[in-house]
C-alpha cells in the first residue's frame, strides 16, 4: 500500500485532522480500517504506570465515539480491513521522569491486523497511546481509522511543556487539578508548574511551621494536605507529568506575616499599596533579618522533600525596593553596616536560598528578575523563566542560561478581562485577551539563530494567574488555548520541509481537539460558531 508523506498535506486531510499535536513524521495510505473494539496489549510488564495507562485508555476507547465537527455529514461506504488491537513495546524499565526523559515513540497502524507502538520509555508509550486514541473516529455508528496504513515517528521539540497554575489568589480543589492534569495528558503537556502560595493565601500544609496554613489558608477546606500533594504528584506521574512547585521568595509573601510578622517588611500598606507592591496586599521577607532567610531555607527544605521533582522554583519576581528602603529595621541595619545596601542584601539572600536548593541536589528555577533586575549572578544551571519581554528569551540564552518561555504578551491566559480593582474601570495591565491564534503564532525561538543558544530554549509555559479565576472558569480559561502552545512546543512552528504552519491550516484540527476534550469532560470554551467549525475555511477573513 502506497504511503503519503506528511508534506502532501492537501492529499491526506482526513488523517491529519485527527491528531493534536501533529506528529513529526506522519505517513498515511488510502484505506479505511474498521476498529470496532481494538484491545490494548501492554505485553509482559511490571510497570504500574503502563498498566494504569492501558486501563485508562482502554476505558476511553470503549466509550468514546468521536466525530469531528467538519465530518458531521461524512459517511463510510466500506472498509478494507479490521484493526484488532494495539501491542506495546517499551525498551527501558527506567521510569525516571525529568527534563531529560525520552518521550519519543513509533506507531504503526496497518490496514488489517494489530497496530504496534514502540517507545524507549513508558512515558513515550503514554504519548503514543494518546495519539492512537485520537486516530479512532466514528461515522454513522461505525468506528474506523482512516488513511491506513499509518506510520508515525514522534518526539517533542521542547522537553519542558507546561502550565503554570496559581492556587493562592483563588483556591482550586484537588479534583480540578486532577482534571487539568488529564487535559494536559490529552495534549502531551508534561509540566504542571504549581504556583502554590502567594501574598493572598498559604493553602498548603506545613509540618515544620504548622501555623502557616492555619493562619494563611482561606479556610480549613481550602488547603492542600501532605496527602493531597503526594496523591497529585502520583496522579501527574502516571500521566507523564512533572509537578514543579514554586514558593515565591522574598516578594509576594504578605501571608507569612499572619504567622511571623517579625520577619516581614511593609505589611499591607494602605491606601498606597502600589508604592510597595505590584498588587495588594504588600509584604516581603525582611532580607536584613537572618531569621527571614532562615525561614526561607526552612521552606525550601520542607517542600523540597515533599515535592519529588528535581527542579524547585524560587520565584524571585517583582521585589519592591521601596518596601525595604523605607523599612525602619532595614534602615537601622544599613546604618550599622557601612558598605552594604539593599542590593547587596538581596544578593546575599539569593545566594543562600539557591545554595539551599543545591544542597537538596535539585536545580533552581526562577523568574527573569533574578537574572536581569538584580546584581546577583545565578549559578549557570539555574533555569530562567522569562515573562516580561519576548526579547528576554534571546537575552537569557545569550548569557548562557536555559530559558522557559512564558511571555505575558502571548502566554498569559488571565489577560483580557479588565481590571480587578473595583475603583478602576479600565483594562488590566496585560490586556487584551490572548486568542489561541495569538498563542499559536508565538515562536520561542524567534530572533535566536545561534545553534548552541537555541538548544538553551528548553521549554514553553502558559500561565493562569488567578485574580479572576477559580473553579467556575478554570477549564475555559485554559482550554483550548493551552492546546495551541502544546502543539508548537511539541511539534515546533515548522514542518520537516520548513513550512511554517498557519492558524488557518490548523484550525480544523484545533476544533477537533476542542470537541474531543469536551467529550472527555473538559470544559474547553468554543472557538467559533458551530457553523464555522462545520465548514472549515468559510469563516476566514478574505
Amino acid at each position: 500500500m502506497r504511503l503519503c508523506s506528511l508534506s502532501l498535506v492537501g492529499l491526506v486531510p482526513l488523517a491529519l485532522g485527527s491528531v493534536w499535536p501533529i506528529p513529526v513524521v506522519f505517513q498515511t495510505g488510502n484505506s479505511t480500517t474498521s476498529a470496532p473494539s481494538p484491545q490494548i496489549n501492554p505485553g509482559y510488564t511490571t510497570s504500574s504506570i503502563l498498566t494504569g495507562a492501558v486501563t485508562r485508555y482502554g476505558k476511553i476507547i470503549s466509550i468514546e465515539r468521536f466525530t469531528g465537527p467538519s465530518d458531521y455529514k461524512t459517511t463510510i461506504s466500506g472498509t478494507q480491513g479490521t484493526l484488532t488491537g494495539l501491542s506495546i513495546s517499551v525498551a527501558s524499565s527506567d521510569e525516571t521522569l525529568a527534563l531529560e526523559t525520552d518521550e519519543s515513540y513509533v506507531l504503526d497502524v496497518p490496514q488489517n491486523g494489530q497496530a504496534k507502538l514502540q517507545a524507549k520509555t513508558v512515558y513515550g508509550a503514554l504519548r503514543g497511546l494518546e495519539t492512537f486514541s485520537q486516530l479512532l473516529e466514528t461515522f454513522s455508528g461505525k468506528r474506523v481509522v482512516r488513511n491506513t496504513p499509518i506510520h508515525i515517528e514522534d518526539k517533542p521539540v521542547l522537553p519542558h511543556r507546561g502550565i503554570s497554575l496559581d492556587t493562592s489568589r483563588n483556591f482550586y480543589p484537588v479534583k480540578d487539578i486532577e482534571r487539568t492534569l488529564d487535559a494536559m495528558s490529552y495534549n502531551k503537556l508534561n509540566v504542571l508548574h504549581w504556583h502554590i502560595v502567594d501574598a493572598q493565601s498559604w493553602p498548603v500544609e506545613s509540618i515544620t511551621n504548622p501555623d502557616l496554613a492555619k493562619n494563611g489558608a482561606y479556610s480549613p477546606s481550602m488547603m492542600y494536605s501532605y496527602a493531597d500533594v503526594q496523591e497529585l504528584i502520583k496522579y501527574a506521574r502516571d500521566r507523564g507529568i512533572r509537578i514543579i512547585p514554586e514558593f515565591d521568595i522574598p516578594g509576594h509573601t504578605y501571608i507569612v506575616g499572619n504567622t511571623y510578622p517579625e520577619i516581614m517588611s511593609c505589611l499591607n500598606k494602605q491606601p498606597n499599596w502600589d508604592h510597595f507592591a505590584a498588587e495588594p496586599p504588600s509584604g516581603q521577607l525582611n532580607i536584613a533579618k537572618p531569621k527571614a532567610t532562615d525561614f526561607a531555607i526552612e521552606v525550601i527544605n520542607e517542600y523540597g522533600r515533599l515535592f519529588t521533582d528535581s527542579v524547585f522554583h524560587l520565584g524571585g519576581d517583582e521585589v519592591n525596593r521601596n518596601c525595604w528602603s523605607e523599612d525602619p529595621d532595614v534602615i537601622r541595619y544599613l546604618a550599622a553596616h557601612p558598605g552594604e545596601d539593599v542590593e547587596s542584601l538581596l544578593v546575599s539572600f539569593y545566594t543562600k536560598v539557591h545554595d539551599a536548593v543545591h544542597k537538596l541536589k535539585k536545580t533552581a528555577m526562577s523568574w527573569e528578575e533574578t537574572l536581569f533586575h538584580s546584581k546577583y549572578v545565578p549559578p549557570k544551571d539555574t533555569i530562567i523563566q522569562t515573562w516580561i519581554d519576548e526579547n528576554s528569551i534571546p537575552n537569557t540564552v545569550a548569557k548562557g542560561y536555559r530559558s522557559v518561555a512564558s511571555p505575558a504578551s502571548s502566554y498569559y491566559l488571565d489577560c483580557g478581562h479588565g481590571a480587578w480593582l473595583p475603583n478602576f474601570d479600565g483594562n488590566s495591565w496585560c490586556d487584551p485577551f490572548k486568542t489561541w491564534m495569538h498563542i499559536y503564532n508565538f515562536d520561542p525561538f524567534a530572533n535566536i539563530t545561534n545553534p548552541a543558544q537555541r538548544k538553551l530554549v528548553i521549554g514553553a509555559e502558559v500561565a493562569l494567574w488567578s485574580e479572576q479565576s477559580d473553579s467556575t472558569v478554570l477549564d475555559a480559561r485554559l482550554w483550548p488555548r493551552a492546546s495551541a502552545m502544546a502543539e508548537t512546543a511539541w511539534s515546533g512552528k515548522t514542518d520537516a520541509k520548513g513550512h511554517k504552519r498557519t492558524t488557518a491550516e490548523v484550525a480544523d484540527r484545533m476544533h477537533n481537539q476542542r470537541f474531543r476534550m469536551v467529550g472527555r469532560g473538559i470544559g474547553a470554551e468554543p472557538m467559533q460558531p458551530l457553523w464555522c467549525a462545520r465548514n472549515p475555511g468559510a469563516c476566514n477573513l478574505p
